[in-house]
């Protein structure tokens, strides 16, 4: 082990079996390679990483492929899984819960089992569903809840819903990715779901996709097109303010200053990616966190540990429990 573990990793996947069995044959994202996971090979590069915990989710595709009863069937047996693997290393492991969006009438039956039975610790949503994005008055619903619950969301990017977008044969997470976070974002937005609902804990992937490079340019709705006047957010730089942004395949001197003058860092928390992101990788996005100066001693600390536990109070109860404390 390198260091104490200390940092609480809150992008980090897991691949359990019946996810595993529900992915489409073949390549579930073109040109992307889908590694093998165990919790113990988790387990490992967090020993070398000093990563005390991380908090477990799911990545895209996702888990709809058509078929909502098999999309319920899977999302209450990977919930299912989450609760063993935490149960089995409380200390190590917290879990996102998945719901059987796009029902949400499925969704809302699933959380209640995820939160009030399994005690997952939050909720794993995609940038979309089909060709809807977020902010679609139809998920508001279950956003609705999640905000009532207090309850933290983390917000993964899928492939553009729109087929017949060029990829020039590059795999959509090189570069897509952040542009879906973006999109759906803007969605969330301009439908005024971000005013409606001030207490939502969105925790957006990728340091926000472009988010933080767009922020300025998304005020400038109205002036492009007047039509937008009546959906200009109140105070749109005010509600990307209060978002939550994880540092996954962004902990570098090009993308966290750009998030700085967005946020302050009690919205930033620390993401891996793995197993995406391999060791090496692992290893520079600490390195990367460790090195960016724009934070101080205690900023840091809020981006490496401090905020997760405040957005996780289970799993900083269990940590409490175990002595892993500073």
């Amino acid at each position: 082990m390198s260091a104490r573990p200390w940092l609480i990793d809150i992008h980090h996947h897991a691949m359990p079996d019946t996810f595993a069995r529900a992915l489409p044959s073949g390549v579930p994202l073109p040109g992307v390679d889908y590694p093998a996971w165990t919790a113990d090979r988790s387990l490992e590069v967090m020993d070398r990483n000093a990563i005390a915990a991380s908090v477990l989710s799911i990545t895209a595709p996702g888990i709809h492929f058509g078929d909502a009863g098999a999309t319920r069937r899977v999302a209450r047996e990977v919930n299912e899984s989450f609760a063993g693997i935490v149960a089995e290393h409380p200390t190590r492991f917290g879990a996102f819960a998945v719901l059987p969006l796009p029902d949400p009438a499925a969704s809302k039956e699933e959380l209640a089992y995820a939160l009030d039975e399994l005690k997952l610790d939050g909720v794993g949503l995609f940038s979309s569903y089909g060709d809807r994005y977020l902010g679609d008055p139809e998920f508001e619903p279950v956003l609705a809840e999640l905000a009532e619950r207090g309850v933290p969301v983390h917000v993964h990017p899928m492939s553009p819903p729109a087929k017949d977008v060029r990829s020039f044969d590059l795999p959509p997470s090189l570069y897509d990715f952040v542009f879906e976070t973006t999109r759906t974002v803007a969605s969330l937005l301009f439908n005024g779901v971000l005013d409606r609902l001030p207490d939502l804990k969105l925790i957006l992937s990728h340091a926000g996709g472009t988010v933080p490079f767009l922020a300025k340019r998304l005020t400038y709705g109205p002036t492009i097109g007047a039509h937008l006047k009546d959906r200009q957010p109140a105070d749109l730089i005010g509600s990307l303010r209060r978002l939550h942004y994880d540092t996954a395949m962004s902990a570098n001197e090009f993308a966290l200053p750009t998030l700085d003058r967005l946020v302050d860092p009690t919205r930033i928390l620390f993401g891996s990616d793995f197993p995406f992101m391999k060791q090496p990788e692992v290893a520079e996005s600490v390195a990367g966190i460790l090195a960016h100066p724009g934070w101080n001693d205690e900023q840091r600390l809020l981006v490496e540990r401090g905020n997760a536990l405040r957005l996780f109070p289970g799993l900083a109860r269990r940590l409490t429990a175990a002595g892993n404390t500073r």
